[in-house]
């Protein structure tokens, strides 16, 4: 089994709180499971399951998989993992324009850091520089988690 690495990239990348990501080790599925998912999967019977629209049924399904299999899966990275803020003070370390790193320094200081970042990156002409060094970083992160844990990938 291999698992597909783009794929473990966009999760680790899309994810937000209140939502998991994982690999199924026996399929090599990736998929994410909401919180209320979970929950609702193991509050609701059949009954009330059948009941939902398509769609709902579907995640209440992976949901109910997931719980009675959860041994077979593996969680993602999470940002907490892999301190994306970390990763801003890494780009910026990378820079040779010594004014624009000062700019980019200054901006990431406080609340809202990640959005003035990305803003001030943007008219300073770096955003797509940002895009390919954090693409790039997302991808050491899945492949050192895929080593660690035996999983094999394919590109």
């Amino acid at each position: 089994m291999k698992v597909d690495l783009q794929e473990i990239i966009d999760h680790i990348e899309m994810q937000f709180e209140g939502t998991g990501a994982y690999v199924n080790l026996k399929t090599g599925e990736v998929l994410s499971i909401s919180e209320d998912d979970l929950r609702d999967a193991e509050d609701m019977d059949e009954q009330e399951i059948s009941e939902l629209p398509d769609w709902r049924q579907v995640d209440m399904e992976i949901a109910i998989e997931f719980i009675e299999h959860e041994d077979d899966y593996a969680a993602l990275p999470t940002e907490m993992d892999y301190n994306a803020y970390g990763m801003m003070e890494r780009f910026i370390a990378t820079l040779i324009d010594d004014k624009q790193s000062a700019i980019l320094e200054d901006d990431i200081r406080g609340k809202g850091a990640f959005r003035r970042f990305k803003d001030k990156a943007a008219d300073l002409g770096l955003l797509e520089a940002w895009y390919r060094y954090q693409g790039q970083c997302y991808r050491e992160i899945a492949i050192e988690w895929c080593e660690t844990k035996g999983i094999t990938y394919k590109e």
